[in-house]
């Protein structure tokens, strides 16, 4: 077994690798820390925007749905284009452009709000504007963590990821609420921006020749259409992926959600706002933690089984009748949001080859994250017309439908699979598990045993 210079130890197939195995690679680490300082600084801008949006607009719905809807846009009209120049340009560069454009944008943003300048359009301008970089920056942030790691190392790296992703959404909302509480929206934009200080450093100092730097694209054929014949050709692709697609739309708006909850439905302030997101954060952090933790490759059956536990569980958020209630909901829904994202994140990354992994992901982000542009501004409609409530209870009732949906369509492919076989004479995937669809220790990735 020959020695991967990009972990530090062993390369190739085998056991997947325990988180604690996964941060013994430098690279990877230092990596790692800089996007958890960053992240902070990015969730406690989230929560303070929000609130500034309330303010701004005399606590409608509608306009945090909206501020929303615009910073997510750009994934839906140019997250196609990013996965593009991930496979085409080196990623490190990548990423040090993005992240710098989003730090000016934050910079600017603190600037208007502490000079008392800005307004509700100015919001959504700069919203746009870091909606933009983020479209470039997702998939070749993602796509970055494989060539870090050794492929046995992957799952175990985006559950890491995934999981200092939620320690920054626990401590940034909560951190917002007590800077905004203290000195005012415009501080934390500020600090937002010296925070990418720490993810530009973590680059920088990963070493040239750790990382693939340049995976140039095929030249065989036109270079969005052949990841999406790939995704549609491979089913362990074109399952999470579409799962995604509704659940993004339809379930993952939390971010509206809670802000509108807390102020609208139990008429709290910013303190119970922090404390709603960070017990949400809470779930998805021992969700990732768990997953990174257990060493298990990721499979379809864990997918849909996680989807349909968190469409049950944000239904039921909807029924709450009070905040001690609610809150204590947050953290199991939490913990299987970020089951059914980790989940479908790692699927996607083991079974996509590696010279299209950048479009592939850049296809993933579109349906998780550019769904928002249509779930949002619904969630704020839904809430100014029916109640905060039934937007959660409609959210979590799509989600759960969909789950159902993708288990019903894996086991009738595997039926019909197994009649073809019969029919043939050929001896077939044994269909007892319909979706377990697991990685061989081979670099690709195995068909599916449904």
């Amino acid at each position: 077994m020959s020695t991967d210079h990009r972990t530090g130890g062993r390369s190739g197939g085998g056991a997947p690798g325990t988180a604690l195995d996964t941060l013994t690679v430098q690279p990877f680490r230092r990596y790692l820390i800089g996007q958890l300082t960053s992240n902070i600084g990015t969730w406690m801008q989230r929560a303070a925007q929000d609130l500034l949006v309330l303010h701004l607009s005399g606590n409608s719905g509608s306009a945090v749905g909206m501020v929303t809807a615009l910073q997510f846009l750009p994934q839906t009209l140019f997250g196609l284009t990013g996965g593009v120049l991930a496979d085409r340009f080196p990623k490190r560069r990548l990423l040090l452009i993005t992240q710098t454009g989003m730090a000016v944008q934050s910079l600017l943003l603190g600037l208007l709000t502490v000079t008392g300048a800005v307004n509700l359009w100015s919001v959504y301008a700069l919203a746009l504007a870091l909606g933009t970089a983020t479209a470039v920056d997702s998939p070749a942030r993602n796509a970055f963590i494989s060539e870090l790691v050794s492929r046995d190392r992957v799952p175990a790296a985006v559950s890491l990821n995934s999981a200092q992703f939620n320690v920054a959404r626990i401590l940034g909302p909560a951190a917002a609420g007590l800077t905004v509480a203290a000195m005012g929206t415009g501080p934390v934009f500020l600090i937002n921006a010296l925070s990418y200080l720490a993810v530009l450093y973590g680059l920088s100092t990963v070493p040239a020749g750790t990382a693939r730097e340049h995976n140039r694209a095929q030249r065989g054929g036109p270079w969005l259409t052949e990841a999406f014949r790939h995704i549609t050709a491979t089913p362990e692709l074109l399952l999470p992926i579409a799962l995604i697609a509704v659940v993004g739309t339809c379930g993952f708006n939390f971010q509206v959600t809670i802000s509108l909850v807390a102020i609208k439905v139990f008429h709290s302030g910013t303190a119970a706002f922090g404390y709603l997101s960070a017990a949400y954060a809470a779930g998805g952090l021992i969700g990732a933690i768990r997953t990174a933790h257990g060493g298990q490759l990721p499979t379809v059956r864990r997918l849909v089984t996680a989807t349909a536990v968190f469409g049950a569980l944000e239904t039921a958020l909807g029924l709450m009748p009070g905040y001690g209630t609610f809150i204590a909901l947050l953290t199991p829904s939490g913990y299987a949001a970020v089951t059914v994202t980790t989940t479908a994140n790692a699927l996607t990354q083991l079974h996509a080859d590696p010279h299209l992994r950048g479009r592939v992901l850049s296809v993933y982000f579109l349906v998780l994250l550019g769904g928002t542009p249509v779930g949002a501004p619904l969630v704020g409609l839904v809430s100014d017309a029916f109640g905060t409530r039934a937007s959660l209870i409609l959210g979590g009732l799509l989600s759960a439908l969909s789950a159902l949906a993708v288990s019903g369509w894996v086991t009738a492919r595997s039926r019909r699979q197994a009649r073809i076989s019969s029919l043939s004479g050929r001896a077939g995937p044994s269909p007892a598990d319909p979706h377990d669809t697991r990685l061989a220790s081979s670099g690709n990735a195995t068909t599916s045993d449904r």
